[in-house]
């Protein structure tokens, strides 16, 4: 047997629950945003608006400047800008958004241990291979989709956690813009495509994303029909992707068990099997044709 790395994440408390995922340090970012939120609730209390109304004003949800007002949302720009304005802040948020933009670049993004090393390769791959049973790939969720499947999770993420997750999720997806970029192909279940998690306007916003990211040219994306009588896929989800100059891997995870391959025989069966289930899936254009119509279906 070749090199297989395995991580496993060992905070079992007893009874077999999982215990709280702890902060990973100190996140200058996640301060400065409390700072501001403090700021914004200080400036909309004086004005004497609740936060339903300062929504209502600047086009945003009461629980989305209930999350700025908590430091759980990094405030963009523009609405700084607008809220400064509203409040009659007098330059007072406006000026932190250089501050805000610093602290996002200088802050590195954080994964989980165990996911450490899959991250690595795969930022270095020339060729990245998914199928997924249960979800979509991360390189291809939307932002409010990542922060849905966080906030869902059991044992509860606290939202410092959770919020810095979706910005390593989100920061991941850089390796699909930079040239030349790797080719990455993709099966899908059906099923997941007509799950709404998250809500309907969050898997709307989800089927957009996956028809501009399956347009692109390094990009094929297949879906699984549900009304296959074979599949090669039963035995779970699995990744393959090869970084450059080296041999391809394969990377899996399961109920917090994560588990790097890279054993040559192992590795094979994985690439002859998503061979099989590629060609049990309908073709990249079918496959689009077909996430076209659940958007327009509802």
């Amino acid at each position: 047997m070749g090199a297989v790395t395995q991580v496993t994440d060992t905070r079992i408390g007893p009874g077999g629950e999982r215990r709280p995922e702890p902060h990973e340090g100190t996140d200058s970012a996640a301060e400065l945003n409390r700072a501001v939120g403090k700021q914004v609730k200080l400036l909309r209390e004086r004005a004497g608006w609740t936060q339903k109304e300062l929504g209502s004003q600047l086009g945003y949800s009461e629980d989305l400047i209930a999350s700025l007002e908590r430091g759980r949302r990094t405030p963009q720009p523009e609405f700084l800008d607008a809220a400064d304005d509203l409040l009659g802040a007098g330059g007072l948020l406006s000026v932190t958004k250089e501050d805000i933009a610093q602290a996002k670049a200088k802050a590195r993004v954080r994964h989980p241990a165990w996911f450490r090393d899959y991250a690595r390769l795969e930022g270095e791959a020339v060729e990245i291979n998914f199928y997924n049973n249960h979800d979509i790939p991360g390189l291809f969720q939307t932002e409010r989709r990542a922060r849905a499947l966080y906030e869902m999770r059991k044992p509860l993420l606290d939202e410092e956690t959770i919020e810095q997750r979706v910005a390593s999720r989100i920061d991941r997806q850089k390796i699909l813009t930079p040239w030349p970029p790797p080719m990455v192909t993709a099966v899908v279940e059906e099923a997941v495509l007509r799950r709404p998690l998250g809500g309907w306007e969050v898997h709307k916003e989800q089927l957009d994303q996956l028809l501009r990211l399956g347009r692109l040219r390094n990009v094929e994306l297949q879906v699984m029909p549900m009304e296959r009588t074979e599949h090669a896929g039963m035995g779970g989800p699995f990744t393959l992707l090869i970084p450059k100059g080296k041999p391809q891997v394969g990377y899996t995870e399961v109920q917090n068990h994560a588990r790097l391959a890279t054993d040559a025989e192992e590795v094979r069966i994985l690439a002859a099997r998503y061979g099989t289930i590629r060609a049990q899936a309908l073709t990249p254009r079918e496959s689009l044709e077909l996430i076209e119509r659940m958007q327009t279906s509802r």
